[in-house]
């Protein structure tokens, strides 16, 4: 091992050892070759919204409330994580999710004691690959619920607001879920958790009852022409709260390539079984339009039936442009309207929410 002049220097007249320094030089090199394969990455999402009229029930859904006419920080979302080596059968790595803002309140108030912390811990858990067939992967710890066509991360969805299909998902779970690709064609992924609701390391009302998922989801081949890349996907999570009332939850959806460039359809549907409540299901119906390398059109019309008599629609526009590199940025406008009730932010009539969203990816 080579020692530089100073060292030497140091250690000639005993102010430190050379053999210390060289165990603390292999410390430091075997963290080095440990943090060398992690990655840092997140993004910071900020907003406006509009809520034209006054009235107590005015104001169309927020993703959460306090965010009407102003603007906003909505989340700053920072992912530390080791991916998988894709030549290591016996790969090994980790993912972390940390949420600091507004967006983060009640994510897992259980974990943090305080329903209205600004802090969330969205996903951290353990994974692992096994040679069993193609590769068995696993993930143990916290992790996103195998459900639905929208998720937590605004960017990564075609609209600003989340649809109510996203409202009545599981969010997180912890426990543990295997995915296996049986081929290009079929991925199915199969779990059990504590519960079906978030909230980190919660459990049910006994040691036996847990909750259960699976899913399945086909991707189609480059032979089907224009169809590449179509997804079907649909999956299920059933079991107990952590108050101890059973629910199942069915998601089926997909995206459809089409013959015109550019343009794709999409279609989701939820039902929820709350068995101590009443049902709700939504149905939802997407379009995404890539109009030029920075340009892109979104819209998706909303139904959702509460109970007997509550019912819901809602319709959503948005238009992106990409004017500044790793940022998204977009301006959008939603209507909705209700009978006897809305679910989620009471009655609605005629209701609009405008708002522009900036996200930018670091």
């Amino acid at each position: 091992m080579k020692f530089n002049k100073w060292t030497i220097g140091l250690a000639a007249v005993g102010a430190v050892s050379l053999v210390s320094v060289a165990q603390a030089e292999e410390k430091m090199n075997a963290v080095q070759t440990a943090l060398s394969s992690t990655t840092i990455s997140g993004y910071v999402s900020v907003s406006a919204e509009w809520n034209p009229g006054t009235g107590p029930n005015h104001g169309s859904y927020s993703f959460s409330s306090g965010k009407a006419d102003g603007f906003n920080l909505d989340v700053v979302k920072l992912t530390i994580a080791k991916p998988l080596d894709a030549s290591d059968e016996w790969s090994a790595g980790y993912n972390v999710d940390l949420l600091f803002g507004p967006d983060a309140v009640g994510y897992n108030p259980s974990t943090l004691g305080n329903s209205d912390s600004d802090f969330g811990i969205k996903q951290a858990y353990v994974n692992l690959r096994a040679p069993i067939g193609n590769g068995v992967e696993f993930k143990v710890g916290v992790f996103d619920t195998i459900i639905g066509y929208e998720s937590f991360d605004a960017g990564s969805n075609p609209n600003y607001t989340r649809s109510y299909g996203y409202t009545i998902e599981p969010t997180e779970h912890t426990g543990l879920l295997a995915t296996y690709r049986i081929s290009d064609l079929i991925t199915v992924s199969g779990g059990i958790a504590n519960t079906v609701d978030a909230g980190i390391n919660n459990r049910g009302p006994s040691e036996t009852r847990k909750a259960y998922m699976g899913s399945i989801a086909i991707t189609a081949p480059k032979d089907l022409g224009f169809l590449e890349g179509s997804t079907l996907y649909a999956g299920v999570v059933t079991g107990t709260s952590s108050s101890g009332d059973n629910s199942d939850n069915y998601y089926v959806g997909g995206t459809l390539a089409t013959p015109v460039a550019g343009l794709k359809l999409g279609a989701a549907f939820d039902f929820r079984d709350n068995h101590a409540s009443d049902d709700i299901y939504t149905f939802a119906l997407y379009a995404s339009f890539q109009a030029s390398e920075k340009l892109s059109l979104h819209a998706r019309g909303e139904y959702v039936h509460a109970q007997d008599t509550d019912q819901v629609w809602a319709a959503t526009g948005t238009v992106q442009y990409d004017l500044w590199k790793n940022v998204i940025s977009r301006a959008e406008i939603r209507w909705e309207n209700s009978e006897v009730g809305a679910y989620g932010s009471g009655s609605a009539h005629n209701d609009v929410l405008i708002a522009g969203n900036l996200i930018y990816k670091f």
